[in-house]
């Protein structure tokens, strides 16, 4: 249910459970977090999903057993935002709940027209992860933030890139080949000339 394809120094995740709007068990996730760990040698990693949606956050049915507040979610996106690489989420559909993390963990996200953006915590009871609010903010504003997390608001891909919550709109057809595109020139350069640049940026 998770496709890793490597094209030289450019790493390609793909969560492939369209089935069931590539909801995450914690095996997936556990998957996730080897694959990003063990990712040092690429220089550049997107994330993606199969079919039309990018991923509809737990699985319901490990939700109901506690998955949705498992610390797994942190670990896997702090590990992605660890990574010295140039990360991409190339969002093939709508970005859900728990999901969000890994997206916002990432330094580049495009997103298909069709995309939407939610983060239902408020309604289902529960905190979302530590970093997700805190990397949130710091992308859309404080008050935007309280939009998606407190009152529930869905976020259109355009509404997501006037925002700042995403970097580019693509069709559905072009989308892989320009994340492609985004990580070719940092795949022919020195990795520590790429863990250099994104630090800088990085340093508040």
């Amino acid at each position: 249910m998770i496709q890793l394809h490597k094209d030289g120094a450019i790493w390609r995740l793909t969560l492939d459970r369209p089935d069931k709007a590539n909801s995450l068990t914690q095996d997936m996730l556990e998957e996730i977090l080897q694959i990003v760990q063990t990712a040092q040698t690429a220089q550049a990693l997107i994330l993606t999903g199969a079919g039309k949606t990018f991923s509809a956050g737990a699985d319901l049915d490990q939700a109901a057993l506690g998955l949705t507040t498992s610390d797994i979610w942190e670990r896997v996106s702090s590990a992605i935002a660890d990574l010295p690489a140039l990360t991409i989420a190339a969002l093939n559909g709508t970005l859900a709940g728990g999901a969000f993390g890994m997206a916002l963990a990432c330094d580049l996200r495009l997103a298909v027209p069709e995309a939407k953006f939610f983060y239902p915590v408020m309604e289902r009871g529960f905190l979302p992860q530590p970093s997700d609010p805190e990397r949130l903010r710091a992308l859309i504003g404080p008050a935007r933030s309280k939009l998606i997390l407190m009152a529930g608001h869905k976020m259109t891909a355009t509404d997501a890139l006037a925002a700042g919550l995403i970097d580019q709109i693509c069709a559905k057809d072009t989308l892989i080949a320009a994340a492609y595109g985004m990580a070719e020139k940092v795949s022919k350069a020195q990795a520590s000339h790429v863990a250099a640049i994104k630090a800088m940026c990085n340093a508040s």
